[in-house]
């Protein structure tokens, strides 16, 4: 039997990625979420968060021993050595849970949601059989930032810049979904989506 089908899910930030994803669980999709996975391995006490110590200090935990994610989110995004070698902690650690996670999963298809799907190149994009791009306009994603994070709008655009640009991340994708409307109409899409991954899905096995 054909593997299941792998849909990445990805996006830039704040472009509505997080939306799509709830969607797709409530339609019954399994959805494996890379930023959960992420938390998850530098959780106190993992050896993930240990070497995230020795590499960038102890300055990047809280007093309660937890990951400083601003803290470090500072460091990587004024720094694009350290971003790598957090890159370079991480990846394989959330890989390995991702696929674990993945081979537990039922249904005809799964979501990969995996923010820097695009970023991460060849080996990322193996991983999946299509990829699905949340779309918004850049002045969209740093209203948004602002909004969200309290991020001033010189750190918004260097959040942006460190990511794949737009046109990069759509000459990427097999399928695209626009977030220029409500969010009603972005679940619509989701929607419209699912049906035919459910027609790929089956098609993948083999049937008719």
């Amino acid at each position: 039997m054909a593997p299941r089908l792998r849909i990445g899910l990805t996006g830039g930030i704040a472009s509505g990625k997080s939306t799509a994803a709830q969607r797709f669980s409530e339609l019954g999709v399994p959805v494996i979420d890379a930023d959960e996975v992420s938390r998850a391995v530098v959780a106190p006490g993992t050896p993930g968060l240990e070497q995230v110590i020795r590499r960038f200090g102890s300055g990047v935990v809280t007093t309660s021993g937890e990951l400083d994610r601003r803290a470090l989110r500072d460091l990587i995004f004024s720094d694009a050595s350290a971003r790598a070698d957090l890159n370079a902690i991480l990846h394989p650690l959330i890989q390995v849970h991702m696929e674990q996670q993945s081979a537990a999963a039922a249904g005809p298809y799964i979501i990969m949601a995996i923010p820097l799907l695009i970023e991460g190149g060849g080996p990322q994009r193996d991983r999946v059989d299509r990829i699905l791009v949340v779309d918004v306009d850049e002045a969209v994603q740093l209203q948004r930032l602002s909004a969200r994070d309290g991020s001033t709008r010189e750190q918004a655009r260097a959040i942006l810049a460190a990511q794949a640009s737009r046109s990069t991340r759509l000459s990427a994708a097999d399928d695209i979904l626009a977030n220029t409307g409500t969010v009603t109409e972005l679940r619509q899409g989701v929607d419209r989506l699912h049906a035919r991954y459910l027609q790929l899905a089956r098609q993948n096995q083999g049937l008719p």
